[in-house]
């Protein structure tokens, strides 16, 4: 962090906090002010702080340097505030709701036990290539199986942020393995650029389990017993293995190509393994209407309100409609403005979840650091 301070304080008003914003970047900056002697906020400098604080919702493992336990006020758009304890959620208002921590979806229970069955098979993958580098006489560190959980997040953070920023909006629609025949023949979704059976349409499996193995591999020097826990995300954060660095950026490549994919008109269809089948998709118009939607109001979608789709543009609708024809699809819609919703059916019923990946979707105003 990179500290500058005023040689005299400004006054904490709205004219100076406008003055300064030009110089104090959202992405990259802080307003630094402080309580004088007299109970008065004043304005003492500007902190540099660079844009790695944004991993948490852009996708990336390079780590940020941690903000001082102190008052951070982001205001990112009109009635839209963050409120934080230095790097901590405390508080947001948004739409006029103030609510203890902004939603972010990869909080949730449900996302991650949707991708469960996904997971084990990396691990049974990895744990192959594990058994077969152990009968070659070279021993791998025991690796934490929620590595390929949290790999996977940050693709999607990133994949998602993509769309965001480039401000077209678009539709990715998730299914499970066993539907990807039923997709195809164009059932419920009629695809017009369609990619062949082979290894590049399932490339993220393969990057995934050679990150897998690598981190493995290269923590591998003695017996796995020396170990006092399996190596996982902070040893990947902390990796300076060359090879590790090369994966990573192809995981993030392939967020920015499936981002690419969203900008044409149509979904973008993969499967829970983030097997690419197509983009250009088209969602039937013959799928059963759907009028009404639950928006969850906590993670878990266990509270919700519920709101008629009249005024939804079509891309929305379209996901709804999918979303209520197959009960095991999660579809995330991304509209033109920046908001991100993770669609699926709930009991029954066609629920959203607006994401914490909306933050920052907008051009934002200001950060403002209290010392």
């Amino acid at each position: 962090l990179h500290r500058l301070e005023f040689t005299e304080p400004r006054p904490f008003d709205e004219r100076e906090l406008r003055r300064l914003s030009p110089a104090a970047d959202f992405e990259r900056s802080l307003i630094g002010a402080s309580s004088d002697g007299d109970g008065r906020i004043k304005i003492w400098g500007i902190v540099h702080s660079g844009p790695r604080w944004l991993r948490s919702v852009q996708g990336g493992r390079e780590p940020s340097a941690p903000l001082p336990p102190v008052p951070v006020v982001e205001v990112e758009g009109p009635g839209r505030l963050q409120v934080r304890k230095g790097s901590v959620s405390v508080a947001e208002l948004e739409g006029g709701r103030l609510s203890d921590s902004y939603t972010d979806v990869f909080a949730s229970r449900w996302l991650p036990a949707l991708f469960a069955p996904v997971r084990a098979e990396l691990v049974e993958l990895h744990e192959e290539a594990r058994r077969e580098a152990a009968a070659a006489g070279e021993p791998w560190a025991p690796l934490d199986p929620d590595l390929p959980r949290k790999v996977g997040q940050q693709m999607v953070r990133r994949l998602v942020s993509t769309v965001r920023g480039a401000r077209h909006g678009g539709t990715i629609v998730m299914i499970p393995p066993f539907r990807a025949e039923e997709i195809l023949a164009a059932r419920h979704v009629a695809l017009k650029h369609t990619f062949t059976d082979s290894e590049p349409r399932r490339r993220y499996r393969t990057v995934i389990v050679r990150i897998m193995n690598r981190l493995a591999q290269t923590h591998g020097k003695g017996e796995e017993a020396s170990y006092p826990r399996a190596v996982g995300w902070e040893e990947y954060v902390a990796s300076d293995d060359r090879e590790l660095a090369e994966l990573d950026e192809a995981i993030f490549e392939f967020a920015y190509l499936v981002a690419g994919l969203a900008a044409v008109d149509g979904a973008v269809l993969m499967t829970q393994r983030f097997e690419l089948l197509g983009f250009g998709g088209e969602i039937s118009g013959e799928l059963p209407a759907v009028t009404s939607v639950r928006k969850a109001l906590d993670l878990e979608g266990k509270r919700t309100a519920e709101e008629g789709t009249g005024g939804v543009g079509t891309r929305h609708r379209s996901a709804y409609r999918l979303a209520g024809a197959l009960p095991d699809a999660l579809v995330v819609v991304i509209s033109q403005d920046g908001d991100a919703h993770f669609v699926r059916r709930k009991d029954g019923a066609v629920t959203y979840l607006g994401s914490g990946l909306n933050q920052h979707s907008r051009a934002p105003s200001l950060r403002r650091l209290g010392d």
